[in-house]
């Protein structure tokens, strides 16, 4: 069905920078509804719980820093002290549990006609430097993996989507108990 559910988090740079109703208002303007939607201050174990601890994921995002950091010519041996995929998720994760943690989020369900498809054009690939104007991370994001990398940070690119259908599934129960959607 073409119609479905996804799961948004204005994390917290998006916040700080006061971004929040500009955010919405493009997600609205697409024609997606909002049928869920409040404001967080997330717990380390909340964080730690949501983002998944499998070694397909660890790797999945080690894979992807070691990429930006090849492209970008930093040696993750000398940066990192290691070039083991799995390795740089954990490191990743703990990194992205420090973020997610450093102020209050806002978690939003949105519906509509391939919501989560709609919601990832919107928002733009996950590096914000590789983001074309017109997405949300192009036009608000100033955030890139060196600038990330020389702050021992992960890079703040203000929205989390979810990246498919059952992944949305699970990140909806996740944060809202059934009775919180309308």
């Amino acid at each position: 069905m073409p119609v479905e559910r996804t799961l948004v988090i204005l994390k917290p740079d998006a916040v700080a920078r006061r971004l929040v109703g500009e955010i919405i208002s493009r997600f609205e303007k697409a024609g997606l509804r909002i049928v869920g939607l409040k404001m967080v201050k997330s717990s380390a174990e909340q964080i730690e719980r949501f983002y998944p601890s499998s070694e397909e994921w660890l790797k999945s995002v080690g894979t992807k820093l070691l990429k930006a950091y090849q492209e970008l010519g930093i040696s993750p041996r000398e940066r990192l002290g290691t070039d083991d995929p799995v390795e740089v998720g954990k490191m990743v994760k703990k990194k992205l549990v420090e973020y997610m943690t450093s102020g209050p989020i806002v978690a939003m369900v949105l519906e509509g006609n391939r919501a989560v498809e709609v919601v990832r054009k919107l928002v733009g690939p996950t590096s914000p430097h590789s983001a074309p104007p017109g997405t949300i991370r192009g036009d608000y994001s100033i955030d890139s993996p060196d600038l990330a990398a020389e702050e021992g940070r992960v890079v703040y690119n203000l929205v989390h989507a979810s990246d498919s259908a059952s992944e949305a599934e699970r990140e909806i129960r996740f944060w809202f108990k059934p009775e919180e959607l309308v």
